[in-house]
């Protein structure tokens, strides 16, 4: 019988799991599954302790079981994220015993992670509307789309909305994508409704229509329009309208998970910058927490590190400065080797200028934007920047991470001590405003996540997991809308 146990931050194991028993076996294959709740945002270490149990025990449920009472055969421990980056997540790890303090083969145990996804089949939709009603005084309706299920209560429940288009009465919307898991099956029924946006939250109904999924792709394959209705005051009767709604596309499409990319090759790629050089436990306790969760995640482990806003080695003033001193190579050795090249500077290094990210953002983005030369598209970049002043270039910024925006790239803002950090707040674009270029142009994503770090001081907020958690869905707003597919993915 196998154990799993999640190790805790003080050292403690908790008990996750227990197979079943098999008997008289030296080559046992275990059935039963034990569930994990997969955090990327965190480090889960685990823990495997393998039993023989003794055939007087055979009859009792393995719930039941006292590991005390039992032969203990060996242990092994590795993170999830060890299990899951692996090609076929798929991890062999050798048992040992360091209960008899004796040292040798105790066997190897295999752990075989599988996603729990009901379905990735996925239908991609893309809607327009024509002759919508004008109901706004001064411009033309803003419309949008919300689309529900209805459940067997027969109430539904909202699954997505499209974006709002100002002053349009023919309005033509991007693709929505839904799951199998929003929309239950083709047939069952879903509703769709057009409303006029209103600032203050009090939508106006354009109409309504009730489509099943397999009514759309009718609606589509006939090139047909669909008349939306209103209610109307009398009970059970509805107005129809002239307003139409069209269905100019309508695909089926597997939908893969972040874990389909990560498991099939795709690597995240560390880079660090750093500001304000001086000693700090909170700067090396964000490179130390979002190194440990990333790391797992690129192979090579060779991380580039940069300082920026200091005096470097060589008496000039720079904004992207390699944090090791070697001037023709900014990558270190694993996380310990930023923490080295760190102190390193802290002695090498003085504080001098104001505040700006676009260099360093420009750098990164150079490296991502070199990837995609080379036609490797199974790399992903992650910047981590820490500093503790008042952003001083904002619009250069904003311009750099626009264009970055269409780059294999995210970028992690720490910021460290009492700034206003307003500024920062703008740049990771959560209140669903993206940001535009100082030309006009818009970014085609956010990838900015922004945290500041007395939060975490103030026990409000973990580092690792505010920082983090965007990631995962950053990652595939590159790659689905570019039909990026995982590398030769072994779907169980």
């Amino acid at each position: 019988m196998a154990v799993v146990y999640a190790k805790k931050r003080e050292g403690t194991l908790e008990e996750i799991g227990r197979t079943e028993v098999i008997m008289n076996s030296l080559d046992p294959a275990w059935i039963v599954k034990i569930s994990i709740a997969y955090q990327f945002e965190i480090v889960q270490p685990l823990v495997f302790h393998v039993y023989d149990v003794d055939t007087k025990y055979h009859n009792v449920s393995v719930k039941m079981l006292k590991l005390n009472e039992q032969d203990f055969l060996g242990e092994a421990s590795c993170s999830l994220s060890e299990i899951v980056t692996k090609q076929n997540r798929t991890s062999t790890l050798n048992l040992h015993n360091k209960r008899n303090g004796i040292s040798r083969n105790f066997g190897t145990l295999s752990i075989h992670a599988e996603e729990t996804v009901a379905s990735r089949s996925a239908v991609e939709i893309s809607f327009r509307c024509s002759r919508l009603a004008n109901v706004d005084l001064f411009s033309k309706s803003d419309p949008f789309l919300r689309i529900s299920r209805i459940v067997e209560s027969g109430d539904s429940i909202p699954i997505c909305k499209t974006k709002v288009i100002n002053d349009n009465l023919n309005p033509i919307w991007r693709p929505l994508t839904l799951s199998m898991q929003q929309y239950v099956s083709k047939e069952n029924p879903l509703i769709i409704e057009c409303f006029d946006f209103n600032t203050s939250g009090n939508h106006v109904l354009l109409g309504k229509i009730q489509k099943s999924v397999a009514n759309l792709q009718k609606l589509h394959l006939e090139q047909s329009g669909a008349n939306l209705v209103l209610p109307s005051a009398h009970r059970n009767h509805e107005k129809v309208l002239k307003s139409q709604l069209f269905v100019d596309k309508c695909i089926e499409k597997e939908q893969y998970t972040f874990l389909d990319y990560i498991s099939s090759g795709f690597e995240l790629n560390f880079m660090v910058a750093v500001k304000r050089l001086y000693r700090l436990n909170s700067y090396q306790q964000a490179i130390m927490e979002v190194g440990e969760a990333i790391q797992f995640y690129d192979s090579d482990k060779r991380f580039p590190a940069w300082g920026f806003g200091g005096k470097a080695f060589n008496g000039v003033v720079s904004h992207c400065f390699n944090l090791n001193g070697i001037p023709n190579g900014s990558e270190v050795e694993g996380v310990d080797g930023i923490i080295a090249a760190y102190a390193s500077a802290l002695h090498n290094v003085a504080l001098a200028g104001p505040t700006l990210f676009g260099p360093v953002i420009n750098m990164a983005a150079q490296i991502a934007s070199q990837s995609l030369s080379y036609n490797d598209r199974s790399k992903y970049f992650v910047l981590l920047i820490i500093t503790d002043g008042v952003l001083t270039d904002i619009q250069e910024t904003k311009d750099a991470l626009v264009r970055a925006s269409d780059l294999p790239l995210s970028i992690l803002i720490v910021g460290v001590g009492c700034a206003d950090f307003t500024q920062m707040e703008i740049l990771d674009a959560d209140n669903g405003h993206r940001l535009e270029s100082s030309t006009g142009w818009v970014a085609t994503r956010d990838i900015v996540q922004f945290v500041p770090m007395r939060e975490v001081h103030g026990g409000q907020i973990s580092a690792v997991q505010a920082l983090l958690e965007e990631l995962p869905g950053q990652f595939l707003t590159y790659v689905q809308p570019r039909d990026i597919k995982p590398c030769n993915l072994q779907v169980v």
